[in-house]
């Protein structure tokens, strides 16, 4: 009788551990998405329910949308100018704040003029132009197919994904060599790769396609071909070594690229262990005890860096947050922190001091993202420590 219990007892053991390890396989391969679906389902929430601001906002994007169903698509062979590997498949840029030398006769070599756009970097003769509106159209499709549950806006976009990262005759090779590169000194520069932030979007799309049963296998298996090449590209090149090295915004985005990709890519641990030691060594580099953050406020837009590198690292929590990795609450032992980064800027925002540092731009669409943030992080982290803030800038 004794054997018998025992050897039941045994089983009960055996079926216990077994139920928990199936529990701890599901969690550990319990899929990880860069996509932010619970902000989608707000927004289609607020359209159901009748909201006016939801429904003029809606209206718009579907307009937009339509718009785009005529356009053939984007590539980087349209553009004027060739790269200097002569191959148009390969991305290139100039360097937004290079102007033509007026000391010499061909404008050579360009100079810096820091925080003013050379207007020359913003034609058809790179392919910058062309990028942006290709991550914009497929940001305004993906909204478009998720709230209106149209297959038209997602087939486009799987149209304008193909025709720049998959067909042979017009895909972008997956390297940034030429990004931002400077007249009269170089080919190219680490700094191109920031101007690749976007891809974050197209990883968004392929996440709402391949939920939604339409993503076909030749665009997944193409698209996963090249995230594998390109995070090869950022993690081994020349230049991808020397974005990550970088000690401001660069570096920190940087880090969000990389890491969207690793996700996209499933490897999860790498990210894990990633977030746990490089990016958390970039907060606490980046970011003074007090707050401030010494090389973007170096900059001639300190308020607009300052913002937009702080914008990277709450993505960064974000993204640590999915996997496990509390950089939120990642504090080190003189304080710094990407939380005090926020508080130092609060002061700011509601005008309890004024910005002392140079900005020549208008602060306001910076400050915009900035609450937009603050509110982020106050539902997403539970963070209370700018609910003073939020509440005054509620009663303006």
């Amino acid at each position: 009788m004794k054997n018998k219990v025992s050897l039941f007892k045994r089983i009960i053991v055996l079926l216990l551990v077994g139920q928990s390890s199936i529990a701890c396989a599901q969690k550990i391969n319990q899929k990880v998405y860069i996509i932010e679906y619970e902000v989608l389902k707000t927004q289609k929430a607020l359209i159901k329910k009748g909201d006016k601001k939801a429904i003029e906002n809606y209206n718009k994007l579907i307009i937009k949308a339509d718009n785009l169903l005529n356009v053939d698509g984007f590539t980087v062979v349209n553009k004027t100018g060739v790269p200097p590997s002569i191959s148009k498949h390969d991305y290139m840029s100039i360097g937004p704040y290079w102007w033509p030398n007026p000391k010499t006769d061909d404008g050579l070599p360009y100079i810096r003029k820091d925080g003013e756009i050379n207007p020359e970097t913003r034609n058809n003769f790179t392919d910058y132009v062309e990028k942006d509106n290709f991550f914009s159209a497929v940001k305004t499709l993906k909204n478009a197919f998720y709230l209106s549950n149209d297959k038209k806006y997602a087939l486009k976009n799987l149209e304008f994904i193909s025709k720049w990262f998959i067909n042979n005759d017009t895909k972008m090779n997956p390297n940034v060599n030429y990004g931002q590169s400077i007249p009269g000194k170089n080919n190219g520069r680490c700094f191109g790769i920031i101007e690749f932030g976007g891809l974050t979007g197209i990883i968004e799309f392929l996440e709402l396609a391949r939920h939604k049963n339409i993503l076909s296998k030749e665009i997944e298996n193409g698209m996963f071909n090249w995230f594998t090449a390109y995070a090869n590209w950022l993690q081994n090149s020349k230049l991808g070594k020397e974005e990550a090295t970088r000690k401001n915004n660069h570096a920190t985005h940087y880090d969000v690229q990389l890491l969207s990709i690793l996700v996209y890519l499933n490897k999860i641990e790498e990210v894990k262990n990633y977030l746990s030691t490089t990016t958390k060594a970039r907060i606490f580099n980046q970011i003074e005890p007090d707050g401030s953050q010494p090389l973007e406020l170096a900059r001639t837009k300190s308020f607009s860096y300052s913002v937009m590198n702080l914008h990277g690292f709450l993505e960064l929590a974000i993204l640590g947050k999915k996997v496990g990795v509390d950089l939120w609450g990642m504090e080190s032992e003189d304080g710094r922190s990407i939380k005090k980064g926020y508080e130092f800027m609060l002061p700011y925002v509601i005008k309890e001091k004024e910005w002392k540092y140079k900005q020549i731009k208008d602060k306001k669409h910076s400050k915009e993202k900035l609450i937009a943030d603050l509110k982020k992080a106050r539902k997403l982290f539970k963070e209370d420590a700018f609910d003073v803030t939020l509440e005054k800038l509620n009663k303006k």
